[in-house]
């Protein structure tokens, strides 16, 4: 028996008061959708297709090879959504379908296969998965006989008191027999609160005509669906904790899992050391021994083996083995820092090559720049790289010594094993191995203070 999926993403969540589709909302740096999409990825399905708006040109554009997508052009409910899915399926028949909704960013394949494999073991006409909720408030409410048979699914708005008291609810997420399911869809009608065609109908329908269905139970927090903010925010711990127990199963160290926020597409190796506040999100990797945080972001950062980084804003920038990063430390996209070298103090960097053993140690911003080995920046130094009209390069070359507040405007080059004096503006190349000095030679006013103070006094009196 072939599978095809539908993933309905149409509705537009309008408690999540955003003009982001709902399912385009992210958790943990991967659109609610595209959870989903991986979860069904794993089971070998037939096709797959996504249920869009019309409007939904960015989910339809992100959507990964292999997956189609076809639009609801009226919002008439699941029921009619899932016709939408068979009539863009084409040749289906004796296959089963999954229907499944693309806001519940923490289901698993594991639970997928096993609601799939229920079915093909049973063949009913019909495999859903439910679960029990202490508050189901909102939920369709399953229910069953004295025998514990599934007689129906009702919505919370169309229940009953009697309804109402179930705790057992549909997920939303069904096993079709194909046939059945598109025989059923073109009899529900539209009689009921929302004036929508209903998929949970279609269960009544089933039952109604003697046709076996079937229920798997999953847990609680793996079907939850997404419908506020405060829903989003739940779900994202939730997956937070997932995958920070998945990496610390793996070897990395976290000082306070609940204050580690890890996306989907990051890399660790065993032997990280993560402490509080530390964001690590795109495509940042962590190579054995670095220790992050605490309180640092980092965004499609690479970052080598024995780093140490603190109080640091990384963004697509690469940090080398052994290197020492913050605190209160931007370094900005371009920069890369070789093995052992160090940006201190607030310190920024964009563009920036820094060598083998080359120090940055504070207050300092290095723009457009190349740095060779063991060369050491004093503080307050700055890479005057624009000059209103091009960006520039500064040169500063193996050993250099640059003095503390020296302006470097570029373009301009420090030789090898050249001195700056402090203070100084350098708008010229220097030689290897040369001092160069620019400021005004000082001058000395005796007296001054006190001649200060009588005039201030006079102007006291007069007044």
């Amino acid at each position: 028996m072939g599978l095809r999926v539908a993933i309905l993403a149409a509705g537009q969540g309008t408690r999540m008061k955003s003009s982001l589709p709902k399912v385009m909302h992210r958790v943990a740096g991967r659109t609610m959708v595209g959870w989903v999409i991986e979860a069904v990825g794993g089971l070998g399905a037939d096709q797959v297709t996504v249920v869009t708006a019309p409007a939904a040109d960015e989910l339809r554009a992100g959507l990964p090879a292999g997956v189609t997508s076809c639009v609801q052009e009226e919002q008439l409910g699941t029921g009619h959504a899932a016709q939408v899915a068979l009539d863009h399926f084409g040749s289906w028949k004796g296959d089963a379908v999954l229907v499944l909704p693309g806001d519940t960013p923490l289901l698993q394949t594991e639970t997928l296969r096993r609601l799939v494999e229920a079915h093909n073991s049973d063949s009913p006409a019909l495999t859903m998965l439910t679960t029990r909720l202490a508050d189901p408030s909102g939920y369709g409410r399953v229910l069953r006989d004295g025998e514990g048979a599934v007689t129906g699914i009702v919505e919370h708005s169309d229940s009953t008191p009697e309804q109402l008291a179930v705790d057992e609810v549909n997920s939303g997420i069904y096993v079709f027999d194909g046939a059945h399911l598109a025989d059923a869809l073109g009899r529900i009608d539209r009689d009921n609160a929302q004036g929508e065609y209903y998929l949970p109908d279609v269960v009544a329908q089933f039952v109604a005509e003697g046709l076996p269905v079937r229920a798997v139970e999953a847990g609680e927090e793996e079907v939850s669906g997404v419908n506020s903010q405060q829903q989003l925010a739940e779900v994202s711990r939730a997956m937070r904790r997932r995958i920070n127990e998945e990496w610390m199963g793996r070897g990395v160290w976290m000082a306070d899992p609940d204050q580690v926020f890890i996306e989907a597409d990051v890399q660790l190796s065993a032997g990280v050391r993560l402490y509080p506040g530390v964001h690590l999100e795109g495509t940042t990797e962590v190579a054995e021994g670095a220790q992050i945080g605490p309180d640092s972001y980092i965004v499609d950062g690479k970052i080598g083996s024995g780093a140490h980084i603190w109080y640091a804003v990384v963004r697509q920038a690469e940090i080398g083995e052994g290197a020492e990063v913050g605190p209160y430390v931007s370094l900005r996209p371009g920069t890369v820092l070789g093995a052992r070298s160090k940006a201190g103090t607030f310190v920024e960097m964009k563009n920036a090559i820094i060598g083998e053993k080359s120090k940055v140690p504070h207050l300092a911003y290095m723009g457009d720049v190349e740095v060779g080995v063991g060369a050491n920046i004093g503080a307050g130094t700055i890479t005057v790289n624009y000059d209103g009209f091009e960006k520039h390069r500064t040169i500063i070359k193996d050993g250099a010594r640059v003095g503390s507040d020296t302006m470097l405007i570029a373009p301009v080059t420090i030789g090898e094993g050249a001195y700056t004096g402090a203070g100084s503006a350098i708008s010229r190349d220097v030689s290897d191995g040369a001092l160069a000095v620019e400021r005004s030679e000082q001058k000395e006013i005796p007296g001054y203070a006190a001649r200060r103070e009588e005039k201030r006094r006079r102007k006291q009196e007069e007044s």
